[in-house]
């Protein structure tokens, strides 16, 4: 019996915590634990850096060899984790399990705070800082800091100028190549994002995504100098350009500047003279939508713009000014 109760003192609590302690590796950076020496190691180099798997074709470097491996597939072109529902391709098996999340509608990460879900971890992880307000990622040319990598990347482009992805069909250059990607939609005519509330169709799933706030009313991008929100992420940068005035696209002709890229390429038409927006009806040409949008109402008879004082309406908002004046000089005569 005293046998057998050793036996016991020598398996249970106290010894297999020992057991486990001697087990735990501690990272003397920040104090996380591992169980096994080898998962410490590839740890610590969050901490240093290092990147000691490199690829032989392009030079890249990794921390881990498993980012290697899927990497690798960039060249050799080989993808071979298949979908069982669409038969779609995937380099990486990550890369797969977000993809079934399309046909599944599954959206297992969810913000602690709004409840939004999302299909991927680095999604949530992006939405979070709606909330927090961080921007991790630095602009090493003008110091302007970022909440995503990508926005980043294409905001460095605006230092550089480079656009390297040309439209195969009127040879139009990006800096990105989803805008690339959004503006062949273009030519195609292809809109293939529809809101499934009023019929709406989109060619790209950003602008469907922004549209449906519209029924909702959902403005999740607050400002916080003026606590204004919009319901689109690029809504709320153009308007901080109103506080900060920073007029980030600049014309290479007389180097007039823009807080907005559409502002520029409109402005840019005054240089070449493009008019390509055209009226169905009487064939006149604009370099504007918004004067194009206008003119439309001409032949439509539509009057958005009323007057508050005597209630006549008008095609265009620049009428609605001039004839308000006619009250103005009626006030100052009594």
């Amino acid at each position: 019996m005293e046998k057998s109760e050793k036996v016991k003192e020598h398996i249970f609590p106290e010894d297999s915590k020992k057991e486990r302690q001697k087990l735990s590796h501690d990272c003397d950076v920040c104090k996380k634990s591992f169980s096994r020496k080898d998962n410490l190691n590839r740890h610590k180099r969050i901490h240093t850096g290092e990147k000691p798997f490199h690829c032989e074709i392009c030079g890249k470097s990794f921390s881990e060899r498993s980012a290697l491996t899927p990497h690798k597939r960039i060249h050799t072109g080989e993808k071979p984790f298949h979908c069982d529902i669409c038969g779609k391709s995937f380099s990486g098996k990550s890369a797969l399990t977000y993809h079934r999340r399309i046909h599944t509608g599954e959206t297992p990460f969810q913000c602690d705070i709004c409840g939004k879900s999302f299909s991927q971890r680095s999604a949530l992880t992006h939405h979070k800082r709606i909330h927090t307000g961080e921007t991790p990622y630095s602009c090493n040319i003008c110091g302007k800091s970022f909440s995503g990598k990508s926005a980043l990347t294409y905001h460095k482009l605006i230092h550089t100028g480079e656009k390297p992805f040309h439209c195969d069909i009127c040879g139009k250059s990006f800096a990105v190549r989803s805008f690339l990607t959004s503006h062949r939609h273009i030519h195609a005519e292809e809109k293939p994002y529809h809101c499934g509330i009023c019929g709406k169709s989109f060619s790209q799933s950003g602008n469907l995504t922004a549209h449906k706030r519209l029924h909702t009313g959902e403005k999740p991008y607050p400002c916080d100098v003026c606590n204004k929100s919009f319901s689109d992420s690029s809504n709320l940068i153009s308007h901080k350009r109103i506080h900060t005035r920073e007029t980030p696209y600049s014309c290479e002709i007389c180097g007039k500047s823009f807080s907005q890229s559409g502002n520029l390429a409109s402005h840019k038409r005054i240089h070449t003279g493009e008019t390509p927006y055209h009226c169905d009806i009487c064939d006149k040409s604009f370099s504007r939508q918004s004067a194009f949008i206008s003119h439309k109402r001409i032949h439509t008879g539509e009057k958005l713009y009323p007057c508050d004082i005597c209630g006549r309406s008008f095609t265009q908002h620049s009428s609605l000014t001039s004839h308000k004046r006619v009250h103005q000089g009626k006030k100052q005569s009594h």
